[in-house]
């Protein structure tokens, strides 16, 4: 018979492959992870991993096993946070993620306007980049998650919030030499400091002003926002900055933050969940506390009971003359 534990053994030891390191994550000894993962191949009568002097890997069975046991832990992790809810909306616990170009926004907003709308909840944030949110979406370590759209992932579903403008933001001693508004045409003529490979501002921004990833003007990169901009004030380029950044990054010094003619680009920002959800109502709640919080409209909820928009139909703008990007 299958078990949760061998379950959850397997995934830990699918994700770390290698026995000591499983073994620690789940608190157990090595010999018991063996024997769970022993009994899991008898069960299935093949071998799941295979085992050699390189390491462990998961055999093409093992993987073919793997995609359902992260489905049903998923599950399951679903249904054990209708214990941290009970039948209050928003419960006591929610796992928020959210990508790196929004959190530092929106978070000093958004948790003040939590604790006051549900003092009982316990938000948790993770930050990080979609591909990686998305799998944790997908594995059950999160509940929902920030993200612009879209993330191109049939089982995930998202509630709308609202567009997100971009600005260009350039050196200081430079912002003469540019006409405020910015024309859109002149932003290809820009040498623009990107974020690193995985994180969705750098796609946006590479597509707004038509680079290629080895073009010259794509050669800078940074892991933060706030490190593009310090690279900006010290004369290296520019780059496009969100407008839900605009308010904070305007005081630093160094560097000018102009806008962009109309109709400007912008990114669409959503809240994304797993189609399986129970807590559609939270979610629900959830983004209109977030859309309240930033002072937009939004989000897009429809009538109630109707349900959230798929993730391969939620792009931002319209096609044509709408320079809306959705990455």
């Amino acid at each position: 018979m299958l078990t949760l534990r061998q379950m959850r053994y397997f995934q830990a030891l699918s994700e770390t492959l290698h026995f000591g390191r499983a073994a620690k994550r789940l608190h157990i000894s090595q010999p018991a992870l063996s024997g769970q993962i022993a009994q899991m191949e008898e069960f299935f009568g093949t071998a799941l991993f295979s085992r050699t002097s390189a390491g462990v890997a998961l055999t093409s069975d093992g993987m073919m096993v793997g995609e359902r046991v992260r489905s049903i832990l998923a599950e399951v992790k679903e249904l054990e946070s209708l214990g941290d809810t009970g039948s209050a909306l928003m419960g006591r616990r929610l796992r928020v993620g959210m990508i790196a170009t929004v959190a530092p926004y929106l978070l000093p907003k958004l948790l003040p306007a939590l604790s006051k709308e549900f003092p009982a909840l316990e938000c948790e944030i993770r930050e990080s980049i979609t591909e990686r949110l998305v799998a944790d979406l997908q594995s059950g370590e999160i509940d929902c998650a920030v993200v612009a759209l879209p993330i191109g992932d049939a089982d995930i579903e998202t509630i709308p919030l609202f567009d997100d403008p971009f600005y260009l933001a350039v050196p200081a001693h430079e912002a003469v030499r540019l006409p405020n508004p910015v024309p859109a045409s002149l932003l290809a003529t820009e040498r623009m400091i990107l974020l690193e490979e995985g994180h969705c501002l750098r796609a946006q921004t590479m597509d707004v002003c038509r680079l290629a990833d080895d073009h010259e003007r794509a050669a800078f990169g940074a892991t933060s926002l706030t490190t593009v901009l310090r690279m900006v004030a010290g004369g290296l380029g520019s780059t496009l900055i969100p407008a839900m950044a605009v308010e904070d990054e305007n005081r630093s010094a160094g560097i000018a933050i102009l806008a962009i003619e109309e109709p400007a680009p912008s990114r669409r920002l959503a809240l994304a969940f797993r189609q399986t959800t129970v807590r559609l109502r939270d979610f629900r709640a959830f983004a209109t506390v977030l859309c309240r919080a930033m002072g937009r409209d939004g989000p897009y909820l429809g009538q109630e009971g109707d349900p959230p928009r798929r993730t391969e139909t939620s792009k931002a703008g319209k096609r044509g003359g709408d320079r809306s990007v959705a990455r």
